[in-house]
């Protein structure tokens, strides 16, 4: 049996708007070109984790095509193997959000 103690995570304020859970299909790429499929795992206004079977490089700029929303430029802030941290170039506003969010 195992047993343990914990505390929960403390928000640190790095964030500047809270990230949802999000399980969503999408693509990396512009129109017909290098579209790749990835996996979009946490979303917020101004950003999104994405994971992929292709390595993503820092400060590389890609073209995210999120369902029922279309592409959106992203910014690729961070990268670690196959998951990334992106940060879109335009926010996206409240009902792009939450339709993204009642989709994931």
């Amino acid at each position: 049996m195992f047993a343990a103690e914990y505390e929960p995570a403390q928000a640190n304020g790095r964030r500047r708007v809270p990230r949802a859970p999000v399980s969503l299909d999408a693509r990396i790429g512009r129109g017909g070109l290098d579209r790749t499929l990835c996996k979009v795992t946490d979303l917020s206004t101004h950003g999104a984790r994405i994971q992929s079977y292709s390595g993503f490089k820092k400060g590389t700029m890609i073209w995210l095509t999120l369902p029922e929303i279309g592409q959106v430029a992203a910014t690729v802030m961070w990268a670690d193997d196959f998951e990334a941290g992106c940060l879109f170039q335009s926010t996206l506003n409240d009902d792009a959000f939450a339709t993204l969010t009642a989709l994931g």
